[in-house]
């Protein structure tokens, strides 16, 4: 287990939530439908992979530092990718949007880091038949 990746997880879940309240009832009529559903996009790619985030942490007990390496990428992509959004969709600064690819690249690299890891992993609970 990794406290610091569960415990960042946790923080960007809470701040999912609350960027998700803030644009449903703050931005509603402010930003254009089309920029709504960018920042939504924003948020519920923020909460995946806050998730994964915590998943990581949870592993790296198991799976050692590949598991740390895959948190720290998801983390990476939540900020990238859903921090871009969330500017684009809050300023209408177009080439924002070209950040957002990387955090997609980070999020693939995580989660394909941390299959490498548990399919590496010797580390067994029970044996399949």
């Amino acid at each position: 287990m990794n406290k610091r990746l569960i415990g960042m997880g946790s923080i960007l879940a809470f701040l999912s939530v609350a960027f998700g309240a803030f644009g449903a009832h703050a931005l509603k009529g402010v930003i254009t439908a089309d920029m709504l559903a960018v920042y939504q996009t924003g948020v519920q790619y923020h909460m995946f992979h806050a998730l994964g985030l915590i998943a990581a942490g949870s592993l790296a007990g198991r799976l050692g530092k590949k598991a740390v390496t895959a948190g720290w990428l998801l983390f990476a992509g939540v900020v990238l990718f859903s921090g871009s959004l969330y500017l684009l969709a809050l300023t209408s600064i177009g080439w924002l949007g070209a950040i957002t690819p990387l955090g997609g690249v980070s999020f693939l690299a995580g989660w394909m880091v941390l299959a490498v890891a548990a399919y590496k992993s010797e580390v067994t609970t029970r044996k399949e038949p």
